[in-house]
């Protein structure tokens, strides 16, 4: 069974764009445009540390784009069949090149892609580009295929309207009439003259007219999949023989696959017969069979065809995306949720869950919810109720508003995909994360937390399924206009979740049916629950039809995960003599880690770690230099600076990671262990208190060193200061 696919969903022109003009309507010289070479190492480590298993690479072929790139031969584009000075990376102008605005060289825009797809790959994560097969921008030609490969278009016959062996839709011998699209003066290039198409070209949302007005898609071509949409009978289908396009577009998936793409995100895929899907799939996935294929799809009825054709995963958008959106916005209760995912449970493995994407608002625009936190609990369900799918908008880690005007995309509550742009998000992502926001940073360690959880831990992945409402009605305890509860359950571990779509802190009652019990094969017991995002522990009686008690933050969860095989009386690791301050505890696991990369040595045995000065003492083979004093404080800024999250990891004494040792646990110690791990640097078992992330550490100073020759102890003095 495949593990838990969580998808990062990011637009290259505007990732890390560290070009802050951000002019209306700007050209790439004014406006800048993000590159391959920005996911570097570093980016592409955090980004897989948030926990996502691939990266779709979205806008990367080569489309239309008001951008003169005719020094390096490529073809000019008419500003005319162009939206935005970008333009729309849907409006494909050759499937065999890739985006030049995307390349440090133009010359070698291919290479850096191979070289992102190398780097992604060594990042421990897959690659997902676009296959846009409805339809391809209006000046469509093919500069960089194969040899011997016949372009799209290249023998249609354009007398005939319609022919299974023509690419393209033809309109009559009409020429193409543009008076619908309102021509403005930035699209008028007195170089090139007004744009000409005879005959005219049918427009990618099917319309077979030549005269497409500005709400159509008119700067595209429908491809021709051997549909007569206009027969005077109604819609015939001739598939036998092949149509012509079929092997075209086949040879375009076999290419970018022989590349190593992982994926494809198949734009419109509806709109495109099942029977095309059935045989291109088919014959990708004998030659890649790990090759996945994303439809993008907005039609339920049509879900199990397009399932039976082939598709791994469909976007459900019209299903779970305006449920979710619908609860946030306060237009339908939570308990909704349930009938939802009823309708497709079916088919549940397949649907692709999201909040965001380049064509819906961005959740913390004024027309969506105006504040990113109203959306977690919207999040922890879609994340983690099913084992399905969840794909995430690059920006809505960080709260992106799409609030701004670009040029084309104005002020509509979504990030342009038409211009060029900086979103201050974006500008910074991954690497200069001192720069993002405080709510910014909080939001960013929410969502690391909950996908991580989605991936790692065995019951989200992989787990049984129960949802908790229908034994939860309205009560003083419960209201399932807000609130919403299930259980996952993977073996022995059992999740139960409760989220809070309310502003208001709630006291809630959850009961649990005995029916869940023989079902899940759940013990009555006494069992220790830890909340995985606050690490938090109760003790709790599970019993048949008996109630859960929990306090539930506002627009906030709780994510208790328990054990029914043990027999604990409670989670018992770390004494703690006295509240420790969380800053500081978390810069002592920070150095305890770096203390054993740089000298070789254990943690240290003897802390005393406070608010104003913390003392702390280490067993070395030599005494430090002054330069390695320096390099102790000089690093531990650095980690710090790496806003590396800090997350909860709640295990049993026999699925301890071999690099935890467990000899330092008192001898009353629980069978579950709760482990904190910082990013990917440093995991150790504790009870104590921290911080959500490194950033909040704030800066770590060195005060002083002692050196004990006789015993070799190496003790540090230091403070923090947030």
């Amino acid at each position: 069974m495949m593990s838990k696919i969580t998808i990062y969903q990011t637009f290259p022109r505007l990732f890390n764009n560290a070009n802050p003009t951000c002019k209306k309507d700007g050209t790439l010289a004014e406006n800048g445009s993000g590159k391959f070479v920005n996911y570097d190492e570093r980016a592409l480590a955090h980004i897989h540390q948030m926990g996502f298993t691939h990266i779709w690479y979205t806008g990367v072929i080569r489309h239309a784009t008001q951008t003169d790139y005719s020094a390096y031969g490529i073809p000019r584009q008419h500003p005319e069949v162009v939206k935005g000075k970008a333009g729309s990376p849907y409006a494909i102008v050759d499937y065999y090149d890739v985006d030049p605005d995307l390349a440090v060289n133009v010359r070698s825009r291919m290479a850096e892609w191979e070289g992102l797809i190398q780097r992604t790959h060594e990042a421990d994560m897959k690659v997902l580009m676009d296959f846009v097969p409805n339809h391809v921008g209006r000046e469509y030609k093919s500069i960089c295929k194969p040899q011997g490969v016949r372009d799209i278009g290249e023998d249609d016959d354009p007398h005939m309207n319609f022919s299974p062996q023509n690419n393209f839709y033809y309109c009559g011998g009409a020429p193409l009439n543009l008076d619908g699209i309102g021509v403005s003066s930035d699209m008028v290039d007195p170089t090139l003259g007004a744009y000409r198409e005879i005959p005219a070209k049918a427009t990618g949302n099917d319309r077979f007219d030549a005269c497409p007005t500005r709400n159509d898609w008119y700067e595209t071509i429908k491809l021709n999949y051997g549909i007569d949409y206009c027969d005077a009978g109604g819609r015939s289908y001739h598939f036998d023989p092949i149509p012509n396009l079929w092997g075209k577009m086949v040879d375009i998936l076999l290419y970018w696959a022989s590349k190593g793409v992982d994926g494809f995100r198949c734009d419109m895929c509806f709109m495109v017969p099942t029977a095309f899907w059935s045989y291109a799939i088919k014959i990708v996935k004998q030659r890649y069979p790990n090759v996945i294929f994303i439809g993008e799809m907005y039609d339920t009825g049509a879900y199990a065809s397009y399932i039976a054709s082939g598709f791994d995963y469909l976007y459900d958008k019209v299903g779970m995306y305006d449920c979710i959106r619908g609860i946030i916005c306060g237009q339908r209760p939570a308990a909704s949720i349930t009938y939802q995912w009823q309708q497709t449970d079916r088919v549940n493995q397949h649907m692709l869950y999201f909040l965001e994407n380049h064509d819906e608002q961005r959740i913390a625009s004024d027309f969506f919810a105006g504040d990113p936190e109203k959306a977690i609990p919207g999040a922890v369900v879609s994340i983690l109720m099913r084992n399905n799918p969840f794909m995430l908008y690059n920006g809505q880690e960080y709260g992106e508003r799409g609030m701004d005007e670009e040029g084309f995309s104005g002020r509509d509550g979504r990030t342009t995909i038409f211009d060029y742009w900086s979103p201050e998000t974006l500008r910074y992502a991954y690497h200069g994360i001192s720069k993002t926001t405080p709510q910014g940073r909080n939001l960013a360690v929410t969502y690391h937390n909950l996908l991580n959880m989605a991936v790692h831990e065995k019951a989200f992945s992989e787990g049984e399924f129960f949802d908790l409402m229908y034994v939860n009605p309205a009560s003083p305890h419960f209201d399932p206009h807000k609130h919403y509860a299930f259980l996952r359950k993977y073996e022995d571990e059992v999740m139960l979740v409760i989220v809070n779509f309310s502003g208001e802190e709630s006291d809630v009652l959850v009961t649990i049916p005995a029916h869940a019990f023989e079902m899940l094969h759940i013990p009555q017991k006494n069992v220790a629950a830890a909340d995985l995002l606050t690490g938090d522990s109760a003790f709790v009686r599970l019993a048949h039809d008996g109630q859960f008690p929990a306090t539930l933050p506002p627009y906030g969860a709780r994510i208790y995960k328990f054990n029914v095989r043990m027999v604990d009386k409670g989670l018992v690791l770390n004494e703690h003599n006295k509240d420790e301050f969380p800053p500081a505890h978390t810069a002592e696991h920070l150095l305890n880690q770096l203390m054993i990369r740089m000298f070789g040595c254990e943690r240290s045995r003897n802390a005393h770690i406070e608010r104003k000065k913390s003392k702390i003492t280490y067993h070395v083979d030599h005494k430090p230099t002054r330069q390695e004093e320096k390099a102790i404080e000089t690093e531990m800024n650095r980690l710090i600076d790496e806003d590396m999250t800090v997350s909860y990891e709640f295990v049993d004494r026999n699925h301890v990671p071999p690099e935890v040792s467990l000899d330092r646990l008192p001898g009353n110690a629980s069978e579950m262990v709760r482990l904190v791990r910082i990013g990917d640097y440093d995991v150790c078992p504790c009870l104590g208190k921290h911080v959500r992330s490194t950033s909040q550490i704030g800066k770590f100073v060195l005060l002083g060193t002692n050196w004990n020759e006789e015993k070799h102890e190496f003790r540090i003095r230091y403070k923090v200061i947030p």
